[in-house]
């Protein structure tokens, strides 16, 4: 008998639609009892960890998230499904991915639709999450967010569309593996898997997003109490001229500054030797940050810093394609 704990936080997948519409959390999650769904080779333990609309989730809840699984780890649980609003999902479990050395198979999923919309998804997702959760081919793959018959790293996977039920793609690389009919299947896996198990957070770090004409205002703008910058910078990794002198503030203040690309395919590096340019950039101590989102190169940023790299290893942390 394989033993699964699902974790519920909350999200489209617990809330349903009332007769104007309208979608908003219910008392009774509608996971509940469908343990006849799974087999009767898989026991499911179910938790309501929290009852939140996805925005509502912060790095602090998701820390004691993975402080949680951590625990059931050590409790002998097989496997981890996390059932998760769809707006910060990739966050969460690229969080639980970074912060967590478990073998057990962790597992997020959601829904796009409440549980009493017309197609449905929640039920079907969950299932296949318990599944994949329960697979022993699941093992030692960091955290899995399985959505729509597909399985995706945490560290790639993002919601591409507000409302599709195939919203969560892994841009340029793909799914690495399938949950079919007969069973789950992996095609591929990640090369190099970094858990860094933390029990507190540094905070803030901010996200930005760079834009034609932008000047140095945002950046003067940030708190004293700054820890960290992220940048969503234009194409391979460039900024506006005008954004530097606010840049470069930064930077002598020793505050770890964070550059990624906001496009959706590729990765950014720094080879552009102009004003502004990414070859600039890397010369004046930005760290350029392989193909990760704004977003999850933020929680990046959060989890380094919370394990007290600074300087050479933080930035060695933080670019991906070395971790």
């Amino acid at each position: 008998m394989t033993h699964i704990l699902a974790l519920h936080t909350g999200g489209t997948i617990a809330m349903s639609q009332d007769e104007n519409g309208d979608v908003s959390p219910n008392a009774q999650n509608p996971l509940m009892g469908l343990q006849d769904l799974v087999g009767q080779d898989i026991e499911v333990t179910s938790e309501d960890f929290f009852n939140l609309p996805s925005p509502h989730m912060t790095p602090q809840r998701m820390l004691e998230l993975s402080k949680r699984i951590r625990q059931a780890e050590a409790d002998g649980i097989d496997g981890i499904v996390v059932t998760h609003g769809t707006d910060t999902l990739e966050e969460t479990a690229y969080f639980l991915d970074l912060t967590l050395d478990a073998t057990i198979p962790v597992v997020v999923t959601g829904a796009m639709r409440s549980s009493n919309e017309v197609g449905a998804d929640g039920s079907y997702n969950y299932v296949s999450a318990i599944r994949t959760a329960a697979t022993p081919a699941a093992r030692n793959k960091g955290c899995l967010v399985v959505m729509n018959d597909e399985i995706h790293t945490a560290r790639f996977v993002t919601k591409t569309h507000t409302t599709n039920v195939a919203t969560f793609r892994t841009p340029t690389f793909g799914p690495i593996g399938l949950v079919t009919k007969e069973g789950v299947r992996f095609f591929q896996e990640l090369i190099n898997q970094v858990a860094l198990p933390i029990d507190d957070l540094q905070a803030p770090v901010f996200l930005l997003k760079a834009y034609a004409g932008m000047d140095s205002t945002l950046f003067d703008a940030l708190p004293t109490d700054t820890k960290g910058l992220v940048i969503e910078a234009l194409g391979a990794g460039n900024l506006p001229p005008e954004t530097l002198p606010g840049l470069q503030h930064l930077l002598d203040r020793n505050i770890p500054v964070v550059l990624v690309s906001r496009c959706f395919n590729g990765v950014a590096e720094g080879f552009y030797d102009y004003q502004g340019g990414g070859a600039q950039l890397a010369k004046m101590g930005v760290t350029f940050c392989q193909g990760l989102n704004g977003q999850k190169a933020r929680i990046k940023l959060i989890v380094g810093l919370s394990a007290g790299k600074t300087g050479k290893e933080l930035a060695d942390y933080v670019d991906n394609a070395i971790s």
